[in-house]
Order: C-alpha cells, then structure tokens, then sequence
C-alpha cells in the first residue's frame, strides 16, 4: 500500500521527510535498516523532523554494528543532519552506584537522618538553655526586662488580636452552618450550640490561634535575630558580657506564654459569637436560646482544657523561632531558608502537642 507522502524503493526514499509525515517515514526507515547505503537524490521537502528520524536510524543500525551511509544528499541536507547531531544530547552513561560512594542514595538518606537527629538535639539543647534560664529568671528576677517584655507583648499579642478575632468569628461562623446543614434532616438543630460551643472552647479556638501565632510571630523572631546574627551584633553582645539567651530570648518566650492564652480566650469569645450569630440567622435561635443552651450544657473544663494547651504552644512557638534565628549564617539566603523552616516546624510541633493533649484527656477522660 502506498504511504502518504513517502515512497520509497528497498534503497531510496522519496517525497517529503517532515514532521507532518514523520511516522510514516521513521516506518519506512525501518524497513530500509537492512542495507548498507539510504538514496536521498528523490527527497522533496526535508526538515529537522526528517533529520533527527534519519540519526535514529543510523544510531539503530551502528548498534547492530554495521553502517548506514548516505549517498546523494544536498548540501543544505548535509547541513541539517550535521547541525541536528550536534544539538542531540549526548546519553548519560549509567554507573554502578557503589555502597558508600558519594552517588549513594543510601549514603545520602543517612546523612539526612543524620543532619535530622542533629537539628533535633541542637534544638532540644537550646530549649534546656532556655528553661534553666527561665529558672534562674525565677530566683533573681530583678534579671528581668520589662521594655522588651512590653515590646514583644505588644507586637505579638497586642497586634495580633485583630486576626486572631476574625479568625475565631469565621470559623464559628463554618461551624454554625455545617453543623446546621448536617443536624436539620435528623431534628437535631438544637445541638448546634454544643457543636461549636465545645468544638471552639476545647480544640479549634487555641489550636489556630497558636498556627496564627506560628506563622506570625516564630518567622519574627527568626528574622530579627537572624539579622542581628548576620551584622554580628550577637558577637557583640556576647563580647560585652551579655546573655543572648537573657536579653533576646526570655522576653520573646515569655511575652507569648503570657499572652497567648489570652488571644485563644479572644479567639473563642469571637467564635461562639460567630456561631450564635449564624444560629440565628441559619436556625432562629436567638441569642438568649443561644446562651441558655451554652451554660446548661458547656461545662467549664472544656475552656479550661483548651487554654491549658496555649503556654505549651507558646513555648514551643518562641523557642524554635529564636533557635532558627541563632543557626542564621552571614547571608541573606540562610536567613530566608531558617524563616521558613521555623514557620513550618512550629506548626507542625504544634498540632503534634495538640494530638498529644488530645490522647492524655481521653485516656484520663477529661
């Protein structure tokens, strides 16, 4: 049968060899491998397609180790094939990985393990720094600055409480309506109350105020004392005979552990009176039905065991941002790489902790 747009006797091709007859001709190449010259006196059109086909089969047939020569070709179309061949990439010669060898994809897990276990230690090395600090604060603490307390409290805790409300608001508010949505078919809309009521009071309301204050405060931290380690200021300080572990770090832990069970009580107070506003508006349950619904059924432990969380969080949160700032190397790269990374690990120790309170309180079932 004859192909479209290519014909070829057993040593010659014809017509055009382009992209638009491309799987035509690199089957009609195939059929010609077995000879030893390729006639390309009656080719009509030929582009880079046409070129890179016949490469192809040169490469088939030197595999086989023989020769496929050209013979009648133009000039233009000895060009094309010289300059095609030049631009394909050479293959990459595959190498025994040896065990051990730098190449290792085992050698490399091990040393990521290694590099973790590392953090890991230098990061729980520095939170004992930070609580035999903290101790000694207790015994002299006359050692305390109160101007960096203050400041800290007011960037981290005072700033923070606009997001912090319209967060608890929102999520009080997709409570509400789910709740309503999933509860209305059975009857059962009344319990909205107590769906967000203990949702927000016992986990959500504590649990993303402290990713807000993750995400917002241990990249601060991180990248004041990452800039100050680049300029070298910490050097200086500890020159001068100053504790960076005093002077950066204590004010910054404790402004969070002081203030954020205050944000996650905002944050709860914003979401019940998103949740009762969408009761409302959802089911018509006024704000007094609301709040008869909430004391007769809300026990107190619930808030108190939300809030118990928040110092753990805020230790946490202040402590792996101020070590990321401290690991921080005299460039503006590192500086970004350990922003980054004290945002993410405080997040994920976070909601780790989280889990953790979660199984003690069921397991001492509170």
């Amino acid at each position: 049968m004859a192909a479209r747009g290519v014909r070829s006797s057993p040593e010659r091709l014809e017509g055009p060899l382009t992209i638009e007859t491309m799987a035509e001709t690199q089957r009609r190449l195939r059929l010609l491998e077995d000879g030893e010259t390729l006639d390309m006196s009656a080719v009509t059109a030929f582009d880079t397609a046409g070129a890179w086909a016949i490469l192809q089969a040169q490469k088939r047939v030197q595999a086989a180790g023989r020769r496929l020569e050209l013979v009648n070709l133009t000039e233009a179309q000895g060009q094309l094939i010289e300059t095609v061949a030049r631009a394909m990439p050479e293959p990459e010669k595959r190498r025994r990985t040896i065990p051990g060898r730098p190449d290792d994809g085992l050698a490399h897990l091990g040393r990521d393990v290694a590099q973790g276990l590392g953090t890991a230690l230098n990061a729980l090395g520095f939170l004992g720094e930070v609580v035999a600090h903290l101790f000694a604060l207790v015994l002299h603490p006359t050692r305390l600055r109160l101007t960096p307390l203050v400041h800290h409290m007011q960037e981290a805790g005072w700033n923070a409480v606009p997001i912090v409300s319209l967060m608890g608001f929102l999520i009080g508010i997709v409570l509400a309506f789910q709740g309503s949505t999933q509860l209305k078919p059975f009857g059962a809309e009344v319990y909205v109350v107590d769906l967000v009521a203990i949702s927000i009071l016992r986990e959500l309301g504590i649990l993303l105020t402290a990713i807000i204050v993750a995400g917002r405060s241990a990249s601060a931290f991180t990248a004041a004392i990452g800039s100050m380690k680049m300029r070298e200021e910490i050097d200086a300080m500890r020159v001068l005979g100053l504790d960076p572990i005093d002077r950066l770090v204590l004010p910054r832990v404790l402004a969070l552990v002081i203030l954020l069970p205050a944000l996650g009580f905002i944050a709860s107070m914003a979401g019940l009176v998103g949740g009762g506003l969408m009761a409302w508006i959802d089911l018509g349950i006024t704000p007094g039905m609301f709040r008869t619904q909430l004391l007769a059924n809300t026990d107190v432990s619930h808030a108190i065991i939300g809030l118990v969380k928040a110092p753990f969080f805020a230790v946490i949160i202040a402590v792996i941002g101020c070590h990321q700032g401290m690991q921080v190397a005299g460039n503006a790269e590192s500086l970004g790489q350990h922003t980054s990374r004290s945002v993410v690990q405080a997040i994920f120790l976070v909601i780790v902790i989280d889990a953790l309170f979660s199984i003690f309180f069921a397991v001492w079932g509170l």
